[in-house]
């Protein structure tokens, strides 16, 4: 992994890391196993979102996998028999898988998971982690769960019920069975299918479209959305109020009146 700070043997070599104009790219390295997350994986995925976070410089994030035929298979099988054999090496491999998608799912930076070919279990949950999701009209869906006697957790289903409702999620995990990007459209799973060789074009001028407006609206357009999903009880309103409060407040909202009154392209800067 080589995060531009460091070894690049720190974690893994399954995980590839850019920054570029803005963007940090997040892209699974596994091709040979369909891009498979193996446990060094899943502890990388949580440490490069985190430095994505702490760097004022990225404003977006793209996860995607390697090679053109996945984005990940799933997690990596060929792990389970030596990392998943007892209750306690379970519980330390699914805590590091959960405290990945659970901080890709949090991060305040918009996400996006550029889906080529296979995108399978543990593969699926990661891309739904993510706040948009562009897939490649070769790509796979899947929740095998069913196949394998695995137990799916409350989190990746409520996930998973939350984006496309009760009855789809109930089909997707009692079929067991693989859908094409047209059937995973029609759910909701993904927001747009796209040619294999216009995805990568498509994701990075969308990435630009949403890296030029401005940070803190997003940051608080993203979090307050969050909350809606929640139970009325458990809503942080204080916290969605003190997040517009914030926006009126900055630097960016005086700099976007200015522009619109010049007639020309805001410069927003997160403050």
């Amino acid at each position: 992994m080589n995060t531009g700070s460091g070894s690049s043997e720190e974690i893994t070599e399954k995980l590839i890391v850019k920054k570029r104009e803005g963007v940090g790219y997040l892209i699974l390295n596994q091709p040979e196993k369909h891009n498979a997350i193996s446990y060094e994986m899943w502890l990388g995925i949580a440490r490069v979102i985190g430095d994505f976070e702490t760097d004022d410089d990225i404003r977006g994030i793209v996860v995607s996998g390697e090679g053109g035929a996945a984005f990940s298979s799933g997690a990596d099988i060929s792990q389970f028999e030596r990392q998943r054999q007892s209750a306690e090496n379970i519980q330390v491999y699914d805590g590091a898988a959960a405290r990945a998608q659970d901080i890709l799912t949090k991060v305040p930076k918009p996400t996006i998971a550029k889906i080529a070919g296979y995108c399978i279990g543990g593969g699926l949950a990661t891309a739904l982690c993510c706040d948009l999701r562009f897939a490649s009209d070769n790509s796979k869906f899947g929740i095998p769960a069913a196949k394998l006697g695995l137990g799916y957790g409350y989190g990746g289903l409520n996930a998973l019920v939350q984006l496309i409702g009760p009855s789809r999620a109930k089909e997707i995990m009692f079929t067991a069975r693989q859908f094409d990007a047209t059937e995973a459209y029609e759910m909701g799973l993904v927001n747009r299918v796209l040619k294999i060789d216009e995805l990568d074009g498509f994701v990075n001028e969308y990435m630009e479209v949403i890296t030029g407006n401005a940070p803190l609206t997003i940051k608080a357009c993203k979090r307050i959305i969050d909350e809606i999903g929640k139970d009325p009880e458990e809503r942080e309103i204080v916290l969605c109020q003190r997040l517009v409060e914030g926006c009126f407040a900055s630097e960016d909202y005086k700099e976007g009146r200015r522009a619109f009154m010049e007639k020309r392209k805001p410069r927003f800067r997160g403050r």
